[in-house]
């Protein structure tokens, strides 16, 4: 299997037509159409449903869909990173994070760090805390920024923080109307919108466990791909989401209601490879501690 195949049939996905790939892809259709079949010929498995309008995907089809995607962002990431490395004179030092850390007070160590480092080209990289972890084995990344807590070898986490959360509901969601702590009991009543869908285990896993916790069974749930995502179909009235109390001011347009329990929080933890001793990273982790 080469790339050429994989970006031929994630794109014949995402159009689900050959000819609107084929005019994308600046090549003619007969030609895509037969490395369509030849890469099936090479798995052993239809990919596509034939005579479908649109195209349909099969189940093979649909998982194939799922890997391309994440392989062929990986190799746009190396791409990037050796064309930007090959014009820099500068240390490249790439840190990963979960978007809702952006929220809170980390952007302004960040910039510090920037400030006190020009030997330094820092680069922030968004990615799960799942993520983060063989990309630190990688050395693809020198510090990692998450919110879920794993037992890995080879990798420190530190716990930084324990966030509350909040529950962000739009105006015209019945529990809007209230003051004051709403009990997480309440909240299962409406639809329990949760991110990111994938990788799992995520902050999502995270989320319903402090309802499995208690006992408690949401009416509805549903999976959107990151937190803006979920937030905008929370202000759309699908439902509520739980989310860390610093993001409560990313949308205008939404209620935030605190948890009446004292123990609705997600942590900060900073991952780290163990017996590193980049001085680079060392100082940033002082900075961040401070």
């Amino acid at each position: 299997m080469e790339l050429r195949h994989l970006r031929y049939f994630q794109m014949v996905a995402a159009e689900r037509s050959f000819t609107r790939a084929a005019e994308r892809l600046h090549i003619a259709q007969p030609p895509l159409s037969r490395q369509i079949r030849q890469l099936e010929e090479e798995l052993g498995t239809e990919l596509l449903v034939r005579g479908s309008r649109p195209l349909e995907l099969t189940e093979a089809g649909r998982l194939l869909y799922e890997h391309a995607i994440q392989v062929l962002d990986r190799v746009d990431d190396i791409h990037w990173s050796l064309r930007a490395l090959g014009g820099s004179r500068r240390t490249v030092y790439p840190i990963g994070l979960v978007g809702s850390i952006l929220y809170g007070s980390l952007p302004r160590v960040l910039r510090r760090f920037r400030a006190s480092r020009p030997d330094l080209d820092v680069r922030l990289i968004e990615m799960t805390t799942l993520e983060q972890l063989p990309a630190l084995r990688d050395h693809r990344i020198a510090v990692g920024f998450g919110r879920l807590p794993f037992q890995e070898p080879g990798i420190v986490q530190q716990v930084l923080h324990d966030e509350p959360l909040v529950a962000a509901m739009s105006c015209e969601c019945p529990l809007a109307a209230g003051t004051g702590p709403v009990p997480l009991a309440a909240l299962v009543r409406e639809t329990l919108l949760v991110y990111p869908r994938k990788p799992r285990p995520s902050y999502a896993d995270q989320v319903l466990a402090l309802f499995r916790d208690r006992g408690l069974l949401p009416n509805a749930v549903v999976e959107a791909g990151e937190l803006q995502t979920a937030l905008g179909l929370v202000a759309c009235g699908v439902g509520l989401c739980l989310v860390p109390e610093s993001a409560s001011g990313s949308r205008g347009d939404l209620i935030y209601r605190p948890i009446a329990e004292r123990a609705i929080t997600s942590p900060m933890i900073v991952s780290t490879r163990a017996g590193d001793d980049n001085e680079a990273t060392a100082a940033l982790l002082a900075m961040v501690t401070e």
